[in-house]
């Protein structure tokens, strides 16, 4: 199978080019320098030369707070929705199957239910949000051979992320204040990908959740977990998300995904966050002392 990725230099991107390497599939990488997502001209030359089975479109914007600044808006939508829609379109007069990564984000974030992939009720609390429904919108209204997949606190190899972050804060100082009041679980990259092409391999078409298994947690018992498995003897001190302040794009408090529609469809649940994490210090070369 050929298989068109966009967003290759990311944390996603990076390890689908991988895992389809590994399976013997032709994978076809691709930034900004070789496919402009947001010109619908270099989306139809890339496309329509290459010819692609599937493509899985991992390119996004995804600085959550820098999106809500007026002079962002504009492009994070172009590279969001835009860009979704103008490959959505290519991918309808190719033929081919489209994998779309989403969010929790799409969601309010409202009570402590976990979100089932196929609810309708969208209320994003910031432009990302909006705008990745907006993407997930012009998928579903395109094509037919679609998955759109939400997935939440991700983490990767190739890039920044939120243990990253904790790892270089809780070397610094002795104690660290983490909000305890927003509620998920984390996605490994590593792992996502190898659901991604299992994924695309098939024809079980639809919405899903997909993050890493081990249950709900906060962002506090995540840091509290890195700083373990690290070595690190710094105090994570719990703080709601009013004291802690400083974003400028309001978070959801309930990113609790339901993930049961994997199982009945028959594909393979990501392992156990804990596990996941582990595996990660260990490929940036970061474990405990």
């Amino acid at each position: 199978m050929k298989v068109l990725v966009t967003g290759v230099n990311g944390q996603l991107g990076f390890d689908v080019v991988n895992e389809l390497n590994k399976r013997g599939h032709e994978a076809i990488g691709t930034d900004i320098s070789e496919m402009d997502i947001t010109d619908n001209s270099s989306v139809a030359d890339v496309m329509e030369r290459t010819k692609p089975d599937a493509v899985i479109h991992c390119a996004a914007w995804t600085a959550v707070d820098a999106a809500e600044d007026s002079e962002n808006i504009s492009k994070v939508r172009a590279i969001n929705a835009d860009g979704t829609q103008n490959i959505a379109t290519e991918c309808k007069k190719l033929g081919c199957k489209m994998v779309y990564i989403s969010t929790d984000y799409v969601f309010s974030g409202e009570g402590k239910a976990p979100w089932k992939p196929d609810c309708k009720d969208y209320k994003p609390l910031n432009v990302y949000g909006q705008t990745k429904l907006e993407g997930e919108l012009a998928v579903a209204n395109t094509l037919e051979k679609y998955f759109i997949v939400r997935i939440a606190w991700v983490f990767g190899k190739n890039g920044k992320n939120f243990i990253r972050t904790m790892l270089n804060v809780g070397k610094k100082y002795d104690t660290v204040k983490v909000v305890n009041d927003q509620v998920g679980t984390p996605t490994y990259t590593y792992d996502l990908a190898r659901l991604l092409v299992d994924m695309v391999e098939s024809e079980k078409y639809g919405y899903y959740h997909a993050t890493n298994e081990g249950g709900y947690i906060s962002w506090c018992d995540f840091t509290n977990e890195i700083f373990r498995q690290a070595g690190y003897k710094t105090q994570v001190v719990p703080v709601t998300t009013a004291e802690y302040g400083l974003s400028k794009a309001a978070r959801p408090f309930n990113s609790r995904l339901d993930k049961s529609k994997l199982v009945e469809n028959g594909f393979k649940p990501l392992p156990d966050w804990k596990d996941a994490l582990k595996r990660y210090l260990k490929e940036i070369d970061y474990g405990a002392n």
